[in-house]
């Protein structure tokens, strides 16, 4: 047993005994959801915040995730290693990016503790940093064919295709490749069209404007509430917007502390995040998010949270606070909500209306784990409508020991009848569809 695993398991039973003396000081509050949500009043948790983490074990042999009624899973790829994020082409084509955090370079007792707790939750190790392509040639929902498209990236995430072009979310920015149809391999070094600060939060999700002209990308912070400084932090946090005739880029909305996966919402046209707000306030505190984003909003990181309640933590300016924008439906306390994609009403049966699909990879900083599933919240007339259902579960023991898996990215199929799931922990990509 190594030096990491040995301090994982003390650091698990230290956890332990503070999230037992934590919840003696009050009862597990309700789950802060939906647009009006009850947000506990900040606890801050000090210099060791609650930290738990399932054991990564994977799937057994014919495990397959829960699903809604009337739904089915199967695996559309298996043996992958670490994927994260699904990208569907045109002609059919499934690319999948593969990559992993790495370790960095602890610096204090608690980074020692998180890498620790991260190695046993498969979270952090060599990235394969490679982008994979599927083909179901068949058509009967499992890609027998396997090809890399990419490799030797670093720390890939986002991608698109507009016209002959093949965009890479990099963790230190934006590379351009010439596409051809149905090709399984790309040679060509590329071209850099950004550059990014490495380290925090490393994904780079993509979108393409609705004319092609833009790129929009999720650059997450460094911190959890900019303990390294408010420099650290510039040009993170944010939504940026890449022309991608000039080269011109420019921040397009700001204080969003980790803004991962990214769609448009066909009503209004307007563009939707799901954001992993900060941690060490509690279970429910802040809940993560689902929101619109205005050109010029900012959204509160890392002066307040859910509009304008402020985290005394962090030292204050008064005109952010006043200029923060509130979220439009919060997730929950720490689910981790990384997956998004727009699903047009009737793409599965018994989800009949518009709305918005959500990968939740599941939390660190709670007592009691959250997330760890595949949900969907209901549209009506641009905004959310509803409450949030499950679509897929099962990623966790009932024990909370061990995770199966952890749902990421989220896409629907070529068909237009499926739901693609990207899973890190499991090294699939499943698919789920109609059980009849």
């Amino acid at each position: 047993m190594g030096f990491y695993d040995v301090f994982a398991r003390a650091v698990a039973l230290v956890g332990a005994g503070a999230i037992r003396w934590r919840r003696l000081q009050g009862a597990t509050p309700a789950q802060a959801v939906g647009t009006a949500p009850q947000i506990p009043a900040g606890q801050p948790q000090g210099a060791i915040p609650t930290l738990k983490m399932p054991t990564a074990r994977g799937w057994s042999a014919g495990q397959v995730p829960a699903a809604a009624p009337g739904l089915k899973v199967n695996a559309f790829a298996d043996g992958l290693k670490h994927p994260r994020w699904v990208q569907v082409l045109p002609n059919g084509d499934v690319t999948v990016a593969e990559a992993l955090q790495s370790a960095g370079r602890p610096r204090t007792l608690f980074d020692h503790a998180m890498v620790a707790t991260m190695q046993r939750a498969a979270a952090i190790g060599e990235s394969p940093n490679r982008i994979t392509l599927l083909r179901d040639a068949d058509g009967d929902g499992v890609a027998e064919q396997r090809h890399v498209l990419l490799q030797q990236l670093n720390q890939p995430f986002g991608m698109a295709l507009v016209g002959d072009t093949f965009y890479v979310g990099n963790t230190d920015g934006v590379m351009a490749y010439p596409y051809t149809p149905g090709a399984t391999q790309i040679t060509s070094p590329g071209r850099r069209l950004s550059t990014y600060k490495t380290r925090g939060h490393w994904t780079r999700s993509l979108l393409p404007s609705r004319d092609g002209r833009r790129l929009y990308v999720g650059v997450g912070s460094l911190s959890n509430i900019a303990e390294h400084g408010f420099e650290a932090e510039e040009g993170r946090a944010c939504i940026q917007e890449l022309d991608l005739a000039t080269g011109r880029e420019r921040t397009f909305a700001s204080g969003l502390r980790n803004p991962v996966g990214l769609a448009w919402e066909p009503v209004t046209g307007r563009l939707w995040t799901v954001v992993n707000e900060r941690d060490g306030l509690g279970d429910e505190t802040p809940p993560d998010y689902l929101t619109s984003v205005s050109d010029g909003g900012f959204y509160g990181w890392p002066y307040c949270y859910w509009g304008k309640t402020v985290d005394d933590r962090v030292p204050q300016d008064p005109a952010k606070v006043a200029s923060a924008l509130q979220p439009d439906f919060a997730l929950g306390g720490h689910t981790a909500s990384l997956g998004l994609c727009w699903m047009p009403a009737g793409t599965l049966p018994g989800f009949e209306v518009d709305g918005m699909v959500i990968g939740q990879h599941g939390s660190w900083n709670r007592s009691k784990l959250s997330g760890y599933k595949v949900v969907f919240v209901p549209f009506a007339n641009g905004r959310p409508s509803g409450a949030v259902r499950d679509i897929l579960w099962g990623f966790l023991a009932p024990d909370e020991s061990v995770s199966y898996g952890r749902p990421v990215g989220v896409a629907i199929g070529p068909d237009g009848r499926s739901l693609l799931v990207a899973d890190d922990v499991g090294d699939v990509v499943w698919r789920v569809t109609a059980a009849a």
